[in-house]
């Protein structure tokens, strides 16, 4: 036999709430609609369903075993619309994040996780790229989110651009190399050192070539390349090479006593740090809301580079 759910779920709300009008008020239904549901569902099990002359309503044995089962689909329909309001209200879902792996692993990724402690139910799903292929991403709406780092006159129509962060770079070196010992570095000073570089194709590359050009280093002696900060990281302190980050990474590995920046002024690249989005797609609330904690980090990060010179 074949019930129909809708009738399960007014027979749960019935004996939920204790009577066909307060049965009726949680569903948000008519009284005599909800009256006429249980007669259908008694005619078509052939039986009473509740007592009769029982007041307050008193289900049978049968109607409180079909009640039961009308319960699962009264929870089932509160848990959906539950999980369209988080929805609707950006508190759940997923978000798409990328960027480039030396902000990415630096600094974002610090920001998420402060994100997900506050948010659980949203979930990142977070990839590495560059511009041209993370903005061909975007403009295929399979990414809902890619910091970068650009020039604001480089973003078409296309896109929306929010700077969080001025371009800044620093020669980044270990905690007590010999260099970051000296009260004034000489450009002369950091001739002898190897360098390490980001891989080729990533703007930080060009940023080294032209700050070593800017200072007039034409031979370049690079000990190591690699894509991740991790393993850059992990050269810069097992040796006495050096090589240039972002200010806000090295920055944050300060504070962990990793890294240290030389005081020798570079040049700063012409690129800001900046969400990008596709202006022309309305975006979720979970991923607005995202957008808008990182808008905020950023903020607070700003001022603190700022206070600290």
């Amino acid at each position: 036999m074949k019930l129909d759910p809708r009738h399960l779920e007014i027979l749960a709300a019935i004996v939920e709430a204790g009577g066909l009008t307060e049965g009726a008020a949680l569903l948000g239904k008519s009284q005599p609609s909800v009256s006429r549901s249980v007669s259908l569902l008694e005619d078509r099990v052939g039986e009473p369903l509740f007592l009769p002359t029982r007041r307050p309503l008193q289900p049978t044995e049968l109607g409180l075993a079909l009640a039961q089962e009308g319960q699962r689909i009264l929870s089932a329909g509160r848990h959906a619309s539950r999980v369209v309001d988080e929805h609707r209200q950006g508190i759940a879902g997923a978000v798409r994040v990328a960027g480039t792996p030396i902000f990415m692993d630096g600094v974002i990724s610090n920001v998420i996780a402060e994100f997900q402690a506050e948010y659980p139910n949203i979930r990142i799903d977070q990839s590495y790229g560059y511009p041209t292929e993370l903005l061909s991403q975007l403009s295929a709406e399979t990414l809902d989110l890619a910091i970068l780092p650009m020039r604001p006159a480089d973003v078409s129509d296309e896109f929306e651009f929010r700077q969080i962060l001025p371009g800044r770079n620093v020669i980044a070196c270990r905690v007590g190399h010999p260099l970051a010992r000296k009260k004034e570095v000489k450009l002369e000073d950091i001739t002898e050192y190897s360098w390490i570089a980001p891989p080729a194709n990533s703007p930080l590359f060009r940023d080294l070539r032209n700050t070593l050009d800017g200072i007039g280093m034409r031979d370049l002696k690079i000990s190591f390349t690699g894509g991740s900060l991790s393993a850059v990281v992990n050269v810069l302190t097992g040796s006495d090479s050096l090589t240039v980050l972002p200010f806000s990474v090295v920055f944050m590995m300060q504070r962990q006593k990793t890294l240290a920046a030389l005081p020798i002024k570079i040049g700063d690249p012409d690129r800001h740090l900046g969400c990008v989005t596709l202006s022309t797609r309305s975006m979720p609330a979970s991923s607005n809301r995202v957008l808008e904690f990182i808008k905020q980090k950023f903020e607070m990060l700003d001022r603190l580079i700022c206070s600290a010179g």
